[in-house]
């Protein structure tokens, strides 16, 4: 019996130099680039954005760095999960042609002083409890794009406000590529895959599913209370009520906003989502949907 061949291993490329050779070489056979941005600890919702590009363009790019100007001094950078030769193997078995994994040096260098600031999207939700996130988050972005240089660039739903974020970058700064967003990939229970997922508890783990729950009840409520404030301000507060039950806390925030600004929705807002942020135990996790 012929066993089945083992997926080739994607290229790694760790310098700019090296990464420049490969997309140049790339574009003068024709080829398109998808970047899928990561911070590594892969899961199958990072898996199904590589395999959405690969659609899309050509050739794909995933890169896996993960960025210190995101975390705040008492976040979690130091124990970020880190599982680079495991992140490997899950890129080849859905063909990946190509890692950039830079380090900090690399990307960002002794004399780096300039940040991005957003503005619009980025203001309120994340920023509330996160001022420094944002910045942190376009800055790397935009420097990805000017270094990898991809026709497309793939996120996830899950980080809604950062997708929104982005997209408002690139627009705004009349950068020339295409941002796509992915469906959230979830569990069976309805919890969103995230890397983050790690660091729950057993006991955790079971509460966790509780936020979609809560996060779907003010969508059903919202769907039908459009332009009616009070009845939708009535069903975040349930749900803050129905999480704390479950053993959520502090809960960061329970909105529903405008879903291309993340403004307040007024009566003339045509679709919007809901958005939702809590802690569990040591572990922040964050989730959305739409209304519509």
């Amino acid at each position: 019996m012929t066993s089945k061949p083992r997926a080739k291993p994607p290229k790694v490329a760790r310098t700019l130099p090296a990464l420049r050779r490969i997309a140049a070489q790339w574009r003068a056979e024709g080829d398109t680039i998808a970047l899928i941005p990561t911070m590594g600890a892969l899961h199958a919702g990072h898996l199904a954005l590589v395999e959405a590009g690969a659609k899309r363009c050509t050739r794909t790019v995933t890169s896996i760095f993960v960025n210190p100007t995101q975390f705040a001094p008492n976040e979690d950078l130091a124990k970020y999960p880190r599982t680079f030769p495991d992140d490997l193997r899950k890129l080849a078995s859905v063909g990946c042609d190509l890692v950039w994994a830079p380090t900090v040096d690399v990307m960002y260098g002794k004399s780096d002083a300039t940040r991005v600031v957003p503005q619009g999207a980025a203001l309120g939700l994340e920023t509330d409890f996160r001022p420094h996130f944002f910045q942190g988050v376009a800055t790397v972005c935009n420097k990805l794009f000017n270094q990898v240089t991809p026709d497309v660039a793939m996120f996830g739903e899950k980080d809604y406000q950062q997708l929104a974020v982005i997209r408002q970058m690139v627009r705004d700064l009349a950068m020339p590529l295409t941002i796509v967003g992915h469906a959230t990939v979830r569990e069976r229970d309805g919890l969103a895959m995230s890397s983050r997922n790690a660091y729950l508890t057993a006991a955790e783990r079971q509460a966790a599913p509780a936020l979609y729950r809560a996060m779907k009840g003010v969508a059903k409520v919202a769907k039908d209370a459009t332009g009616r404030p009070a009845r939708i301000a009535a069903a975040t507060a349930a749900a803050r009520a129905a999480l704390e039950a479950a053993g959520f806390g502090p809960i960061d925030y329970v909105e529903v906003r405008c879903a291309t600004t993340l403004a307040a929705p007024d009566p003339s807002t045509a679709k919007l989502r809901v958005l939702v942020a809590a802690w569990l135990g040591k572990t922040r996790l964050i989730d959305n949907c739409s209304v519509n």
